[in-house]
Order: structure tokens, then sequence, then C-alpha cells
């Protein structure tokens, strides 16, 4: 890992005690001497506290933080941590969670554990720094790609019926399914949406694609792990309908007869940063109190 000299910050601007989680960050941060950057609503929050400090600055856009960055720190949940994941790992740049919300399986370092985390890194402790995979996603071919951490996911909108869609898997038809939808999602994404459809849990360094039909029509279709090797492609068959594509969550797009998304295991990898006291399993068992 590059040494780090600089560290992007990432906020849920309205998550409780965000002030706060900054000050502490930022106190830290200037006793070792590293630099940080901050995207606008983080600057936006710090802006009384740094203007009389003579240190004002609007900050950057979300997606530019990474590009001036060594390390991106996200203090909020799994969906701040998302929205910045996809530039990140184009950028090479490890990123590290700081759960401010409830739940937090990416953001899993506790703010309580955050200047333990960063001294662990700051000593070149790599072993904390996990590859996770990626989804790329290209939608009716364009040359642009999306890049997923969690998933992708094709689902009807609140009031269309169920939707018809058409799956191959390396080019060889599989299913034609009825149903609200359908998740392809990585290990990773193993704990998110694919899990509350019924999906099973993936530990992430399983090289391995999970498809997970959304409230399918008929029982028989159940979620099924493939080779994360494998190509998929998807066509919608139903017209008159809204239907909506979104990655990870956060980027969306719709859907017309016709149309078809490809996905595929991503080259890049995400460097996602875990906390030293605890494993994965550890972790499953404290937020889903699996095997209770």
């Amino acid at each position: 890992m590059r040494s780090i000299r600089t560290v992007g910050v990432v906020v849920k601007p309205h998550a409780p005690g965000i002030e706060a989680a900054l000050a502490k960050l930022g106190a830290y941060l200037e006793k070792r001497g590293i630099a940080w950057v901050l995207e606008e609503a983080a600057a936006a929050k710090l802006a009384g506290k740094r203007k009389a400090a003579g240190r004002e600055g609007r900050g950057l856009p979300r997606e530019r933080v990474p590009e001036k960055s060594d390390l991106v720190v996200v203090l909020g949940g799994d969906g701040t941590l998302l929205s910045v994941a996809h530039v990140a790992a184009r950028r090479g740049v490890p990123v590290m969670g700081v759960n401010m919300g409830s739940l937090g399986f990416l953001t899993e370092v506790p703010l309580r554990e955050m200047a333990l985390t960063l001294d662990a890194l700051f000593a070149g402790r790599e072993d904390m720094i996990f590859p996770r995979m990626l989804l790329e996603a290209r939608f009716n071919g364009r040359p642009a790609s999306e890049l997923c951490l969690n998933d992708v996911v094709i689902a009807k909108g609140a009031l269309a019926r169920m939707i018809h869609i058409k799956i191959w898997i390396d080019d060889r038809e599989v299913e034609t399914m009825r149903s609200d939808g359908l998740i392809v999602a990585t290990p990773t994404g193993s704990t998110a949406y694919s899990l509350s459809a019924g999906g099973p849990i993936l530990q992430p360094p399983i090289p391995a694609l999970l498809l997970t039909p959304i409230c399918p029509h008929t029982l028989t279709f159940r979620p099924i792990v493939i080779s994360s090797e494998s190509r998929v492609r998807i066509q919608l068959l139903t017209s008159g309908e809204e239907v909506r594509l979104a990655f990870d969550g956060q980027r969306a797009a719709q859907m017309v007869e016709g149309d078809v998304i490809e996905v595929r295991r991503a080259r890049r990898e995400l460097k996602l940063v875990s906390s030293p006291r605890r494993s994965y399993f550890e972790l499953i068992r404290e937020k889903l109190s699996w095997g209770d």
C-alpha cells in the first residue's frame, strides 16, 4: 500500500453527531501531520470552525475526493460508502467506512475504533485491507460501464405489474422469468438487498456471482450462485410498464422493452479497510444476530 499523506473525507451530512466525528477525525489527522480534503458537505459542516482558524475551504464534489486522496474515510452508512466506492475503485484508493448509522456492513468500523484502525493502517497493517469484487454493468452496449460493489437490480416501478425478463449466462439462454425483478449481486452484496429477497450469504472472497429473483411468479426459480467468470445478460420483454435499473441503489436508469443489461466481474476491485478487532463472521453475528 502506498504511504498515506492525504485523507479524503466523505460524510452523511445529517447523521447524528457528524460534526463531533469530523472534529475528532480532524484533530487526529492534524496531530499526525496528515493532510485531509473534505467533500463539500463535510466542509459545510465545519465551515464556521475552519473560517475561525483561517482555513476556510469549500470542499470538493464527492466524486473528486478519491483523486486527491491516498485513503478515503467515510463517516456515514453503507449508502454513503456505496456512493463513492466506484470512484475510489477506479483510482485504486482504499476506503475505510466509519459507521454513523444503524446496520453498517460496509461501514463496519465503529466511531470508538476509528483512531485504533487508523493507527494500524499508518503502522503498515496491510492485512486489514481486503479486496472486494466489483461488477461491471453495460447498458444497451454503451461504451461507458458502471462499477458496482453490491448489486445491479432490475425492478418494477411502484405501480407496475409483474415484469417479464429473459436471462442468458455465458450466451446460453437459461430462463424466461416473470417476477418483480432480479438482483445480480457480488458476495459483498449478498448481505444487502439480495439477503432481504431470500438469497444466501456468501463470504466476500468467494469468486462467485449471485442471481436472486424478487418475488418470482413461480416458486421453482430460486437464487442461484454462478462462477464469477460467467457473463450475465438480461433483456426486458415487458412493454408499457415502469421498470428501473439500479446500480448499487445509488445510480439509476429507466428500462423499456428490448433493453439489455450485461453484467460481469470487473477487472478492478475495491480496497476496503476492516477493523482489526473483528472478523467477517463476527461482523455478521453482530449485525444479523446470525446463529443466535
